[in-house]
């Protein structure tokens, strides 16, 4: 823990950003240590999950991808921005199109999403069909995702547009 303090997301981050993702790996520390064999260990992943959200919005509105409206209101999803596939009836407030358009083109806004999808949509959601546990080495795998694609967003989207990588 704390070589990610180095990274660029993480200069780039806010400190509640930051705060999440320092208890996400606060947390895998501490269960990698007690090895206690828990039936699932999303918990570790969620506040990565949602320091990834928060990125996320950030991103998109120093993109200006979204409005600070949308940064700050209770409405904006990032699932249904993020979603490539979204019906065009939806897609008041869709972002990936745009993302595409100010990143180079859709594979890192896809590997944004494939993230989004396995690091909050199977944390958070329960399917009775579906057994969406995760071990100990998944969650430290995810949280290594979720990291290295705000890395790449931030690399990837900064190549094209030169937006920077400071906080504010």
């Amino acid at each position: 823990m704390g070589s990610f303090e180095n990274t660029n997301w993480w200069k780039y981050a806010d400190p509640l950003i930051r705060d999440l993702m320092r208890g996400a790996y606060v947390l895998l520390e501490r269960e990698k240590a007690i090895v206690d064999g828990l039936h699932d260990y999303s918990f570790i992943v969620f506040p990565a999950a949602k320091a990834y959200e928060g990125f996320l919005k950030k991103l998109f509105l120093d993109l200006g991808l979204i409005s600070r409206q949308q940064y700050y209101g209770e409405y904006f999803r990032i699932g249904k921005a993020l979603s490539p596939s979204l019906p065009k009836r939806y897609r008041s407030g869709w972002v990936f199109g745009k993302l595409a358009g100010v990143c180079g083109g859709e594979e890192l806004p896809l590997k944004m999403w494939q993230v989004w999808k396995r690091a909050r949509n199977r944390i958070f959601h329960f399917f009775p069909d579906h057994r969406e546990f995760i071990t100990l080495a998944e969650a430290e795998e995810l949280l290594a995702e979720i990291t290295g694609v705000m890395d790449d967003s931030l690399a990837g989207c900064r190549r094209h547009t030169g937006f920077s990588l400071t906080n504010g």
